[in-house]
């Protein structure tokens, strides 16, 4: 199994980089898409995101559940990516459908912690094949207003770090050009 992590900000490159990753693979792709379209504007994303895909492509569309996706489809001669982690952390972080506190202390979810210790668990094992996951950046900039936003961004963070650790290749994306942070360049 080949580990790569593809991390940026909003608008940065790190999807069409990972998708390139994909591509000059050689190998059969399965693309986990872990976006749900709440509104126009995420809908629009979505379609602009299917729009670049090869037509050969499989794509498995999974919210919550992405270490049985990843169980379902790592095989040899076959990449994974998964675009992205940060969306599958906000969905689980709302998995329980509670409105959360502006204020006070953020008490996430047992599913979010069952999937991610399911996930990680499945990245120490090992899996056939390669799997490309692409992050968001979110801790660059100043500390989030409100509890529900610092809670993400501290979970994102620490969910990129439990990736990078585990991973045999990181890069960050800014303005469509890769910075290599791990491991070595493609």
């Amino acid at each position: 199994m080949s580990l790569s992590l593809v991390l940026g900000g909003a608008r940065s490159g790190k999807s069409a980089y990972a998708e390139r990753l994909a591509q000059d693979s050689g190998k059969a792709v399965v693309y986990v898409a872990t976006s749900r379209a709440g509104d126009m504007e995420m809908a629009a994303r979505i379609a602009h995101h299917r729009e670049r895909r090869p037509p050969q492509w499989r794509t498995v569309e999974e919210e919550l559940a992405l270490a049985d996706v990843l169980r379902e489809h790592c095989a040899p001669q076959r990449l994974v990516l998964v675009d992205c982690l940060t969306l599958w952390l906000s969905n689980l972080l709302f998995s329980d459908g509670r409105a959360w506190p502006d204020v006070g202390e953020v008490t996430l979810p047992q599913r979010f912690h069952q999937e991610r210790a399911a996930l990680l668990e499945l990245l120490d094992g090992g899996l056939p094949g390669d799997i490309v996951f692409v992050s968001n950046e979110v801790g660059m900039g100043i500390v989030p207003w409100g509890a529900v936003s610092r809670c993400f961004a501290d979970e994102a963070g620490r969910l990129n770090q439990a990736v990078a650790a585990r991973a045999d290749r990181a890069v960050f994306v800014a303005a469509g050009l890769p910075l290599v942070l791990k491991g070595s360049a493609c």
